[in-house]
């Protein structure tokens, strides 16, 4: 007995009936509106993390220029090898 071979032609009724997503039952305005003021929370976020990266590279400037004046920090960063510069 020869078994049946199953074709598939039929389509698949999952991939034509697809459920509205929200994004198709809002008013195409709103959407607008929404993806603007997400575009804003994004550029502010941005602006927000950028100062504080700026502030952190100030304030460890401040500490390095700090620790060039103090003669004990050199002191103990500096090479013991004093015959090269003889």
């Amino acid at each position: 007995m020869a078994k049946k071979k199953w074709s598939s032609s039929a389509p698949d009724p999952a991939a034509q009936d697809k459920p509205a997503t929200l994004k198709d039952m809002l008013n195409p305005d709103i959407v607008n509106k929404l993806k603007m003021q997400s575009d804003a929370m994004k550029a502010e976020e941005q602006a927000r993390k950028e100062a504080a990266r700026q502030q952190a590279e100030a304030a460890r400037k401040a500490e390095e220029k700090r620790l060039e004046n103090d003669f004990g920090h050199l002191l103990s960063q500096s090479k013991l090898d004093w015959r090269k510069h003889k």
